[in-house]
């Protein structure tokens, strides 16, 4: 008989600590609703942040991030266990193309809006084409040494965004310094799943130490609690359309290839942690996050990808049913309904949020060079050496190179140039190590 479209989701009557749940299995409901809040937690701190870097509504973020795990979910048939939360491969185009500040909502979101559009346009194409031929052409053309480059570039890149948006004041640059230390205080001495959470976490111990020094010592601007008293509990999102402008889809479509390479090695991740062949689904992964991306885009969300902090989560639960973020999606929902939420999180300073994202950021950067470990690339070998090399000061310098109306900025030429350089030197002959 063949397999159905979706699993027969087995029962696990009790939860054995170290057996492994499998994605077509489940957990009694109690442990499954608890397994998913804490998804819901894990994704929490980035699928806020990225929008508020940005200056979308996060509320509206929080509850797309919902609906795009729920299109994931049912394009991949339920095989693949991935929460979609918004994507921090978009903040530096998204920033440069609408001219936001860095305070408030932004008010260009609609031409962003179309370029994430058109990102997730692109992404359904290359999904397709994986579907049809397989995933090897995109593993030719993005070895380790590409991809981890591509993703360093993203932290370089913002880098002097984040160190900006805390430079205003001596006060707001030492309350940053001191959300950085509250970070990295939990990020060492927390525990177990505390530690998991270390950006919610220290966020949360920055934001009370802020409250103290400004609303209660009267030093720096104080935080202003009136916006979470008038805000209504239940609420619709704010959504609003896009607009379509041809040089902001041309800068941000090319963002589906960093998608990709996300995509793709968290699917090789999960892999490897479940013991399950999951490459017949990459395509339909890719397939569904582009939906999500397109569908956030129309309502007025940000760009969505696959998560590493909850495959994080599941590398320390050992809980992979996929059932459990259906769970964290239809949470996700709830709270994008409730705008006194949504004020919970504009009441974050944007000193606290700075620090956040100083530590964000560089963990992006790292998050690359970690590929690079992991898959041992051999930096002896001097066709690597100048890929990364190139790719790295092309992106942390924001090299731009424009054609006609168009231009492209430092991490599309660097992810780009990435790509090029190596398809370029890489058919060359054996290379003398640099010295």
């Amino acid at each position: 008989m063949a397999d159905s479209y979706f699993p027969r989701w087995r029962v696990q009557p009790k939860s054995v600590e170290g057996r492994v749940v499998n994605t077509d299995e489940r957990l009694p409901g109690p442990s499954m609703l608890a397994m998913g809040v804490q998804h819901v937690v894990a994704m929490f701190g980035s699928t806020v942040l990225a929008p508020l870097l940005m200056g979308f509504d996060p509320n509206l973020c929080i509850f797309m991030s919902g609906i795009g795990t729920l299109l994931f979910f049912v394009l991949v048939g339920g095989r693949v266990p991935s929460y979609l939360g918004s994507s921090f491969a978009f903040i530096g185009l998204v920033i440069a193309i609408t001219g936001y500040t860095g305070q408030g909502p932004n008010p260009n979101i609609p031409v962003a809006l179309g370029g994430i559009i058109a990102c997730g346009v692109a992404y359904i194409i290359i999904g397709l084409i994986v579907s049809a031929i397989g995933t090897a052409w995109i593993e030719t053309l993005m070895p380790p040494v590409v991809t981890g480059s591509i993703v360093a570039v993203i932290g370089l890149n913002l880098a002097p965004i984040a160190v900006k948006g805390v430079s205003g004041s001596p006060f707001d640059s030492y309350m940053a310094l001191v959300t950085v230390l509250c970070v990295g205080a939990v990020a060492v001495f927390a525990h177990g799943m505390l530690q998991r959470l270390l950006i919610l976490v220290g966020l949360l111990i920055a934001y009370a130490i802020y409250a103290v020094v400004t609303n209660g010592m009267g030093m720096g601007k104080p935080i202003d609690f009136a916006i979470v008293a008038n805000a209504p509990w239940f609420g619709m999102p704010h959504f609003m359309a896009p607009a379509f402008n041809g040089q902001a889809m041309t800068l941000l479509a090319p963002v589906a290839v960093i998608l990709v390479a996300e995509n793709l090695g968290h699917i090789k991740a999960v892999s490897a942690m479940t013991g399950q062949n999951l490459d017949r689904y990459i395509g339909r992964a890719f397939i569904g996050d582009g939906l999500a991306t397109v569908v956030s885009g129309f309502a007025g969300g940000t760009g969505v990808t696959t998560y590493a902090e909850n495959i994080g989560v599941m590398a320390v639960t050992k809980i992979y049913s996929t059932l459990v973020f259906v769970i964290a999606a239809v949470i996700a929902l709830v709270l994008g309904f409730s705008p006194k939420f949504g004020a919970v999180i504009q009441t974050i300073p944007g000193p606290v949020l700075g620090g956040v994202s100083i530590v964000v950021f560089g963990l992006i950067a790292v998050t690359g060079a970690r590929i690079w470990v992991v898959n041992k690339v051999n930096f002896s070998d001097n066709r690597n050496l100048i890929v990364a090399a190139v790719t790295l000061v092309l992106g942390a310098g924001d090299f731009s190179l424009k054609f006609g109306g168009f231009a492209l900025g430092g991490i599309g030429t660097a992810t780009f140039g990435a790509i090029i350089l190596y398809a370029l030197l890489r058919r060359k002959g054996p290379q003398e190590p640099a010295v």
